[in-house]
């Protein structure tokens, strides 16, 4: 029995008590066995909540009842980078940047979902949600206190890109209005200087204005459509396409009024791509200005262009085949290898004043043309984006006789817009080329209109339908019921909203061919002409 009290005494409570007798050490030895087994059940009980303490994801830190941490699991070392020996003895303002947390915790006794903030090795601050409670014996004293804290570091980051995105979204909702408004202006616009302009003989002084007011409504019409590209994304508007005219014209913009100078590397037998000019014209715009913006004091921005083949592997994610590689250089302090892996996220940016928003969306831009945009960077030597695009199958049209070659044509042309000034401008410029033109407020009554006039023996050549109509019936369900009626009607979708998927996409919706708003004399004069002859684009 003594054996057995000593060893009890020294923790080992494995110890055989053997004493069997009925007299008052017999009694003693029961006890002792019944102390022994509540002993054991503690010690299974103690070892099976520091089990639960240690594998605890959520930190867990004790204090004593002055306020210095008795204990901590390994979640605290973690979140505080500290071994466990040195956060012994270390009081509350040691590790709670809010010192009196401590002191409301004493007095309420208990906290729950509190956000605070504490204090690392290394001196930086985590969001965390606390919840403690003191503990107290049957007599009330105070005995200690435990706090549980979990770290939401993750979840304020993500509550950040949450409010982002929604504000991402409620610019993208008003731009999306704005941009179609404007764009009906300046269809106006510019279709009343476009006829201004046919009505002045070039040697006239006043034509000269003319062309620099229509070049400012170009820009307004690119501006509009960026700013749908950064709201709403989308599929690109695709043609056939020379891209060199467009490089250059893309880069020079950024290139004004800066200390850095342009050296742009153009072969002439570049390969044509088939590409959204605007949309391309917005990522070399981008990528030119983070150049610029790269080298404050000056320097080179250097814009070469090559038809490259690639095999297999050479550039992740691209198939074999021929593209156009466009690189673009800078001479700036480059780009550390931590911010290289995340160039380009969403929101990601080193700039004070930058959204972090311009090559997430070149990246979204170009990947949506199939192609591909890589960059490389070394630290005090530079950076070089690289954008391949696929080759085009289709022939280019020459931009320059684009603008100058207008098709005259006759028939009849039904003209769909809720706005009557736009409807005048659309009917001055058909006139113009030779079109017999009447219009429609709406969906229900073009499809009147057009109904009547093939039951009358002098049907409608061809509909040029807008897309939204406010309070109105829209092109997409217009289209569908006037292919009801009449399975060969020949539709032309028209809309500000360049980037909508009708647009991109429109013979899957069952029109003939498409023209962007503002209109152009040349742009309304060739679509007609190919959808009346047959040759739908």
């Amino acid at each position: 029995l003594k054996k057995a009290a000593l060893d009890i005494g020294r923790g080992k409570l494995d110890s055989e008590i053997n004493v069997t007798t009925r007299d008052e050490l017999g009694d003693l030895a029961g006890n002792f066995k019944r102390m022994v087994g509540e002993l054991q059940k503690i010690t299974v009980s103690r070892n099976y909540m520091d089990g639960i303490i240690t594998n605890m994801l959520d930190s867990l830190i004790a204090f004593s009842p002055a306020g210095t941490i008795d204990r901590v699991n390994p979640a605290a070392c973690a979140l505080l980078g500290y071994e466990e020996d040195e956060l012994a003895d270390r009081s509350t303002a040691g590790v709670f940047v809010d010192a009196s947390l401590f002191d409301t915790l004493m007095e309420q006794g208990r906290i729950s979902g509190v956000e605070t903030t504490i204090r690392a090795k290394d001196g930086s601050l985590i969001p965390v949600l606390v919840s403690g409670s003191v503990m107290r014996d049957d007599e009330g004293t105070v005995q200690g206190v435990v706090c549980v804290a979990q770290d939401l570091t993750v979840r304020k980051k993500m509550e950040t890109e949450l409010i982002k995105s929604e504000k991402l979204q409620s610019v993208g909702i008003l731009a999306g209005g704005i941009a179609h408004d404007f764009n009906n202006f300046l269809t106006i616009a510019s279709g009343n200087v476009e006829l201004l302009k046919e009505s002045i003989p070039r040697e006239d002084k006043r034509y000269k204005r003319v062309l620099e007011a229509e070049k400012a409504l170009h820009r307004a019409e690119k501006l509009t459509r960026q700013l749908l590209t950064f709201s709403r994304g989308g599929a690109p508007l695709r043609k056939a396409a020379s891209i060199a005219e467009l490089i250059r014209e893309s880069a020079h913009f950024p290139i004004s009024g800066s200390r850095v100078q342009c050296e742009q590397t153009m072969p002439e037998d570049l390969w044509p791509v088939e590409v959204d000019e605007g949309q391309i014209s917005q990522v070399i715009n981008n990528l030119v200005m983070n150049a610029v913006q790269a080298m404050p004091q000056g320097g080179t921005v250097r814009v070469r262009c090559e038809n490259v083949t690639l095999h297999s592997g050479d550039v992740p994610h691209l198939w074999e085949g021929n593209y156009v590689k466009i690189a673009i250089s800078d001479e700036g302090p480059g780009i550390s290898g931590e911010n290289l892996k995340k160039i380009f996220d969403p929101y990601f940016t080193t700039k004070e004043m930058g959204s972090g928003l311009g090559l997430a969306i070149s990246y979204s831009i170009v990947k949506y043309h199939d192609g591909h945009i890589t960059v490389d960077s070394e630290e005090g030597r530079g950076t070089t984006f690289s954008i391949y695009l696929p080759v085009s199958r289709g022939v280019p049209r020459n931009r320059t006789d684009e603008l100058e070659q207008v098709f005259t044509g006759s028939g009849k042309v039904l003209v769909m817009d809720d706005e009557v000034s736009v409807q005048d401008v659309a009917g001055e410029i058909l006139k113009r080329i030779g079109y017999e033109v009447e219009f429609a407020g709406d969906g229900a009554e073009a499809i009147e209109r057009y109904r009547r006039a093939k039951e009358s023996g002098a049907p409608f050549d061809a509909v040029i339908i807008d897309l939204t109509i406010p309070g109105g019936m829209g092109g997409k369900e217009a289209i569908k019921k006037l292919r009801e009626f009449d399975p060969q009607v020949k539709a032309i979708v028209s809309s500000g909203y360049s980037n909508d998927p009708i647009m991109a996409d429109h013979r899957k919706y069952g029109f003939s061919g498409v023209v962007p708003k503002p209109y152009r004399i040349h742009e309304m004069s060739r679509v007609l002409h190919e959808v009346l002859q047959g040759e739908e684009e």
